[in-house]
């Protein structure tokens, strides 16, 4: 009992309740979409390259502090400890990306074949694949917090992702989103993955730099970086009443549509889970360090995700649809495992 309020405590009730608010979210944006239709109609004016101004904005205000926490100097720390960060690497990009996409290719495609047209559908899977080749940066970070996970090993894992995100992220999604038959506007791609990847990390790394050389590392963990938990909260909420203000038309003909994609978006994140956890038992790595590991395959950068299916495919679209279905059942999903990990804990207490 006393384990389970510290864990409540340690994140926060925007996270916690971050399905509520998305739901919140998202009557409000049908209901705009809905009643007051001139605002999606302005905003879809501000575009360049298929790049929504104003969303973009507001997913850089997202995406900004997340960047602030990585620490790249930490990362000659992970040669102390390879198995972890070797198996992470190999299932978020040898593994994830393909098990996304082939997963939501059979549902979308086959399962759900006579309530989503074909055309609908393959839009669907574009958001789940963005969903798929983007690794968690961000909320990693409660989930590891929430299983005693190894806070400096959990804190390389997410800058060493974030290396391969500027190399790997666009060329997968290109190559699987081409095998799913889905036109790829490679010019737009390219600039989502500087403008809301390269920017943000560079321009986090110099405030970093800057902070902590004139306040000091203490400073900047313990004060600067919890000035912006609130900007972040408010340029989510806002990005998703946003999109759902474009989404609503579809939202009130289709709601089953919900449903239809959260499926395989759960049993993806449940089976990348398993294979990372026994994976990390495989290995005789130790709890601190499998639990964090698989949290981070398990969940996304949805904020990323997001921002390229706008930029790609346009707030309307379904690729954006799914990937706002991804932030709607992450968090309650990764709490449900944040509770097997640590009841597996023992597992973990090799002799």
């Amino acid at each position: 009992m006393e384990k389970e309020s510290k864990q409540q405590a340690a994140i926060s009730i925007f996270e916690r309740y971050l399905t509520v608010w998305v739901l919140l979210c998202m009557e409000i944006g049908v209901m705009i979409g809905q009643f007051i239709p001139w605002i999606p109609d302005v905003l879809s004016r501000f575009e360049y390259y298929q790049v929504s101004i104003p969303t973009a904005i507001l997913i850089w205000i997202m995406i900004f502090p997340m960047m602030l926490k990585i620490d790249f100097s930490s990362i000659v720390d992970a040669t102390k400890k390879p198995k972890g960060l070797l198996l992470t690497t190999t299932i978020n990009w040898a593994v994830k990306p393909f098990t996304m996409f082939l997963i939501a290719s059979f549902f979308f495609l086959f399962v759900f074949n006579g309530f989503i047209e074909e055309g609908l559908a393959r839009e669907y899977i574009a958001g789940a694949v963005l969903l798929g080749a983007a690794p968690c940066t961000a909320m990693v970070f409660v989930w590891s917090k929430l299983t005693n996970g190894d806070p400096a090993y959990t804190l390389v894992q997410v800058s060493i992702n974030d290396i391969i995100i500027l190399v790997l992220f666009a060329p997968i999604v290109a190559l699987l989103l081409g095998v799913g038959n889905v036109v790829v506007p490679w010019n737009t791609l390219i600039l989502s993955t500087i403008l809301f990847v390269v920017v943000p990390l560079v321009l986090g790394i110099v405030v970093r730099k800057l902070v902590v050389s004139k306040k000091g590392e203490t400073y900047f963990e313990k004060n600067f970086i919890s000035k912006f938990d609130r900007v972040t909260m408010i340029g989510l909420l806002l990005t998703l009443i946003i999109i759902f203000s474009f989404q609503g038309e579809r939202i009130v003909q289709n709601p089953i549509h919900i449903l239809l994609i959260s499926i395989p978006l759960i049993l993806q994140t449940f089976i990348i889970f398993g294979v990372t956890y026994f994976g990390a038992y495989a290995c005789r790595l130790p709890y601190n360090i499998a639990a964090p590991s698989a949290m981070i395959g398990a969940s996304n950068f949805f904020e990323l995700s997001v921002a390229v299916a706008i930029s790609l495919f346009g707030l309307n679209s379904g690729a954006t649809l799914a990937t706002v279905v991804g932030v709607l059942v992450e968090v309650p999903i990764m709490l449900l495992l944040v509770k097997i990990a640590n009841r597996t804990q023992k597992w973990f207490d090799f002799k």
